[in-house]
């Protein structure tokens, strides 16, 4: 029988400010690990628990919004997998581009931390996404799993990015810089994008490189971590990751949770609306209505049909909608 989890994992850290928040790690974590400010916007947070190591990389105003504990992403994945979990997190958007960050990684490899892990998987998601990416260079042989992650904001390299112009003036040029570059290490590395999303599909393409997959979410929108979450998919493909495992096929299959998304399907019905496909509009509408009936749906099969008939458009047979 496997071991409990270790008890701080089940410390709710919720309706506090940042000073606050990491008081209640520092205390939770007393036995099983620690937490350890770097600087005054980031701090590290360990719970030590079993052979498999995740580090994460979060932002605190996400993990206040998504957890109703407001902890950790990885404290939830470590309580499901019974993994070890190194957290780093956040204040704001930093892409963990400071100094006391980089001084950190350099103890851990020092101390040949990593080392003492049979497995270890690096995950996180935009900005936290590239932060992953960027840091894993320091744990030879690991797993990466990235969620839209930017591939760097230095303007040379990617000033068709104008969604961060403010943070362009953060140093991407010097140590743990350049975040493709830093997968070389790794043993494999997937990222998943949303191809809708111009910007990260552009930022996806940098990534393309030996020992890296590339795989797409469409229509999951700009916060696709977040509807990983919704539909229960983050967990099983942080799984496949660390196992090494998370091919196209493995993640074709999970990702056919979709089709029972209602976001997810509102979404496609709006690129069908918009692309005048009047057949799919349609048939898209009657499915979602059979499991979801609601005006959305209804309004959208009937103005298909009307725009079909004006058009002298063939149809699928009409189904109740009135």
């Amino acid at each position: 029988m496997a071991p409990a989890y270790p008890e701080a994992l089940d410390t709710a850290l919720d309706g506090v400010d940042w000073p606050d928040w990491l008081e209640r790690l520092r205390a939770a974590t007393d036995e099983d690990g620690y937490a350890e400010p770097l600087g005054g916007d980031h701090a590290a947070i360990f719970v030590e628990h079993a052979p498999v190591l995740l580090v994460s990389f979060e932002n605190f105003a996400s993990v206040r919004e998504t957890s109703p504990g407001a902890q950790p992403v990885s404290w939830e994945l470590s309580r499901r997998f019974g993994w070890s979990s190194l957290s780093l997190i956040c204040r704001s958007d930093t892409w963990f581009r400071e100094s006391r960050v980089y001084g950190y990684f350099d103890r851990l490899v020092d101390e040949g931390f990593f080392d003492e892990f049979e497995q270890v998987l690096f995950y996180g998601a935009g900005a936290c996404g590239y932060a992953a990416a960027a840091f894993s260079v320091a744990a030879p042989g690991a797993q990466v799993l990235l969620v839209q992650p930017q591939a760097t904001l230095d303007p040379d390299l990617a000033g068709w990015d104008g969604r961060f112009r403010r943070q362009r003036r953060r140093d991407f040029t010097s140590r743990y810089g350049y975040g493709p570059d830093m997968l070389d290490a790794c043993d494999r590395a997937t990222v998943l994008y949303d191809p809708e999303i111009e910007e990260d599909a552009m930022h996806a393409a940098l990534y393309a490189r030996p020992g890296v997959t590339r795989l797409r979410a469409r229509f999951l929108g700009p916060r696709l971590d977040r509807a990983l979450r919704r539909m229960d998919l983050l967990a099983p493909l942080a799984r496949a990751a660390a196992d090494g495992a998370l091919t196209e096929t493995e993640f074709a299959t999970l990702f056919r949770a979709r089709r029972t998304d209602l976001p997810y399907i509102k979404a496609v019905l709006s690129r069908l609306e918009d692309d005048g496909r009047l057949w799919l509009n349609a048939r898209l509408a009657h499915y979602a209505m059979r499991t979801t009936p609601g005006p959305r749906f209804r309004r959208s099969a009937r103005a298909a049909y009307a725009r079909a008939a004006a058009q002298g458009t063939p149809m699928p047979p009409r189904e109740e909608i009135d």
